[in-house]
């Protein structure tokens, strides 16, 4: 196994993050343009019954959401700022849906009635800003992919392999074999005298000492 030194875990690439952000920023960006070609600049915050589909909308909320396009689409560009415009969707979005439900009177309690609606905003906005906040909260806290990147100048270390051994004991030497070295098989032809046959040490006795 090897170890590789100074390895370090980077976010490296094109992040979810970045993805959503980028597109939830043209979505604005368009919807918002379409909205100001439809009621023009006239009456900014006053109510229109020229809305988007069964959103309403005035100038000042078109202008919001051209505003939040723009500002989604210079954000995308960089994983932390991307998180950063998710966390804004949150928060400001999320402030609209509870403004959204004290308008249309699910909350009995609205501290901000002295400034009405300027907004104009309807009860299909308030939940179309519900989602919008949950949005910003996926990107804020989507996971980011990291990548380990290893400096080419860093040496890779291995570990040192373990040999077994054992070892063969004869009558004379203990002798240490590793796994590598095999035992050599000892030659037939290479027997010493002392392992010769009997009719073969007769003969080499010398003549005389029979008698």
């Amino acid at each position: 196994m090897t170890h590789a030194k100074g390895a370090r875990i980077r976010v490296r690439g094109l992040q979810p993050a970045q993805v959503l952000a980028g597109l939830a920023g043209i979505a604005f960006l368009v919807v918002g343009i379409i909205g100001f070609t439809r009621t023009g600049v006239g009456n900014f915050s006053g109510h229109h019954d020229a809305g988007f589909w069964r959103f309403s909308g005035n100038p000042l909320m078109s202008l919001v959401r051209v505003v939040t396009g723009v500002v989604g689409l210079l954000l995308a560009f960089g994983s932390g700022r991307a998180r950063t415009f998710g966390w804004l969707l949150f928060i400001f979005y999320g402030a609209l849906f509870v403004w959204g439900l004290m308008i249309d009177g699910l909350i009995t309690t609205n501290p901000f009635a002295n400034a009405g609606n300027p907004m104009d905003l309807g009860r299909a906005d308030t939940w179309l800003h519900l989602g919008v906040a949950a949005l910003g909260l996926l990107i804020a806290v989507l996971p980011a992919r990291r990548t380990i990147l290893i400096p080419e100048d860093e040496e890779v270390a291995d570990e040192p392999t373990v040999v077994e051994q054992r070892t063969d004991r004869t009558a004379d030497t203990d002798r240490v074999v590793t796994t590598d070295e095999r035992p050599r098989r000892r030659s037939f032809l290479r027997r010493g005298n002392d392992e010769r046959g009997p009719e073969v040490a007769r003969e080499e006795r010398p003549p005389g000492l029979a008698h």
